[in-house]
């Protein structure tokens, strides 16, 4: 009797083994799986993301490409310099070229066409909109409020005015020191094809490569004024004053909540872009994954450094794409 229990006892014993190590081995193969599944899902990525191009994008694309490196590819490397739309594009268009192109203004047809002969496809991404901005001295307490013709009568070579009071007699009797970005820029681009309508501007205008310059120059002149992108109003809002501008509805004041391409200051509102290397994107996991963590999260970012939204079925419409590239 004690042997047969001694049997039973055995027989239970070989079993249960049997049973855990099937049970591991399902386990494992469980672990396995969803290992595999997480690393697809999400996988880490390296090498190397360059971005060049527009001095106003530049804020917001270098905050988001802090934040993909930090929280989402950590062994991925995003460059972003800003040598303006123009001087970025032609780093652009070059075999083994950046692999973003940020952009105050539209393509223009040349660069298209060199992107053709070049073979590289480029696709267009609306990242945000900005407001032009006319910015003037803390202690300018005269041209606070001023129409579109009389900001462009400052800086057209064709017009008269010089001294503040050549606008408004007024003001004082002192000469205008205009200022604003140099040629390089997509910011001088849209003022002088859309804004001076293509005209001369005067060849006193005091031409800067760096906003901060321009910023600098500015805040220490009572008799200055500038032009660049709001975020760089915003962003030095304690050194300088915005130029609230009457379309001819009253003065509008550059905001978040005015700068729009249907709103209150949709004149002086522009979009803006990054161009995007389809071939590095396609050939570059890294290239496609920053393309598609940008439309993602671009309207998250695009306020705290001084852009309007884009609207979200526009972002939607670039995420669809930049999935599909394969």
């Amino acid at each position: 009797m004690k042997f047969n229990k001694f049997l039973l006892f055995m027989i239970i014993a070989a079993f249960a083994v049997v049973l855990a190590a099937c049970g591991s081995d399902g386990d494992e193969e469980n672990s396995s799986g969803k290992n595999k599944a997480s690393a697809q899902a999400g996988a880490d990525l390296e090498g190397n993301v360059v971005i060049d191009g527009s001095g106003t994008v530049y804020p917001l694309m270098a905050r988001l490409a802090e934040e993909y490196m930090v929280n989402e590819q950590e062994n991925v490397s995003v460059e972003v310099s800003r040598a303006g739309t123009s001087a970025g594009f032609k780093k652009f268009l070059v075999d083994n070229g950046t692999d973003f192109n940020d952009a105050s203004r539209q393509i223009k047809d040349e660069e298209a066409s060199e992107a053709d002969s070049l073979g590289i496809e480029v696709k267009e991404l609306k990242v945000a909109l900005d407001g032009l901005t006319f910015v003037v001295n803390k202690d300018n307490d005269w041209a606070t409020e001023m129409t579109p013709e009389q900001l462009v009568s400052i800086f057209l070579a064709d017009s008269t005015v010089e001294k503040w009071s050549d606008i408004n007699p007024d003001w004082p009797d002192e000469k205008i020191n205009a200022m604003g970005p140099n040629e390089n820029h997509g910011t001088y681009e849209f003022f002088y094809e859309s804004i001076l309508d293509k005209q001369d501007m005067k060849s006193t205008i005091n031409l800067q490569q760096e906003y901060s310059t321009l910023v600098n120059l500015v805040s220490e002149d009572k008799n200055g004024i500038a032009f660049f992108g709001f975020g760089y109003y915003v962003n030095n809002g304690d050194k300088l004053q915005a130029v609230a501008v009457d379309f001819g509805n009253g003065a509008v004041e550059p905001a978040l909540d005015t700068i729009a391409e249907d709103g209150a200051y949709a004149d002086f509102t522009r979009p803006v872009f990054t161009y995007l290397n389809v071939n590095h994107a396609k050939e570059k996991p890294q290239v496609k994954d920053f393309a598609i963590y940008v439309m993602n999260n671009i309207n998250k970012f695009a306020g705290e450094t001084g852009f309007a939204p884009i609207p979200e079925n526009e972002a939607k419409e670039n995420i669809s794409f930049l999935e599909g590239l394969k």
